[in-house]
């Protein structure tokens, strides 16, 4: 069974997807950091989000793994851990151009469909249900106001990376990468038709896994 959960970031997705996957014992993919992973790793070797050539290349050479220990969910990136290198703000908005390069999200479109194939996963990110699992069994969009993402943001990086970050200025960031993932014409973020959307503004992580539950047990 494939569960899908997409939205913006700063709406609690992954906090919400990795207590679900537990919950029901099923696995997590995180593509946001599958993204991430690839911004930095061209970055690292010089190659911008518009050189496809070079694009091509370096996919060939890309392997991203997820493993789980006692902190949680690492992830690596041929052999290195890269887990806090890619949560920073630098790598998010990378990660959002790259994402619009029609090359790269179908090559990582590919890799996320056969690492999941015929397993049961909580599927998380930005087009896991729109584009990328569209036939999932159960679909959900999470949303929720701005000035509470970049809040809500402001405080994640605090606490993975010890960063203290101005909360105007995490919104401006975010408000961007909104526009640049909501415009980009290969596989735009939005809701799936058969989606349910839920708004977290005024939720708690508590209140939001107990709405996703109910839909699935009572489907």
């Amino acid at each position: 069974m494939i569960i899908t959960i997409d939205g913006p970031a700063g709406v609690g997705k992954g906090t919400i997807a990795k207590i679900i996957s537990k919950s029901l014992g099923f696995k997590y993919l995180d593509s946001g950091a599958m993204y991430r992973a690839l911004a930095l790793f061209a970055n690292l070797n010089g190659v911008s989000d518009n050189d496809s050539d070079r694009l091509k290349k370096i996919l060939i050479d890309l392997h991203i793994q997820f493993i789980d220990d006692k902190e949680g969910e690492r992830v690596l990136l041929n052999t290195d851990d890269v887990t806090e290198d890619i949560r920073t703000n630098e790598i998010s908005t990378l990660a959002s151009k790259f994402a619009a390069n029609d090359i790269v999200r179908k090559i990582l479109r590919e890799m996320q469909r056969r690492m999941i194939k015929d397993k049961d996963f909580i599927a998380e990110g930005r087009d896991m249900g729109t584009y990328v699992f569209p036939d999932a069994e159960y679909k959900f969009y999470l949303d929720a106001d701005l000035k509470i993402r970049a809040k809500r943001r402001a405080n994640q990086l605090k606490e993975i990376l010890g960063i203290n970050m101005n909360e105007e200025n995490v919104a401006k960031e975010i408000s961007n990468r909104d526009n640049l993932d909501m415009t980009r014409e290969s596989c735009p973020l939005h809701p799936a038709a058969d989606a349910v959307i839920i708004d977290t503004s005024n939720m708690t992580i508590d209140e939001v896994v107990l709405k996703i539950k109910t839909v699935i047990d009572n489907a």
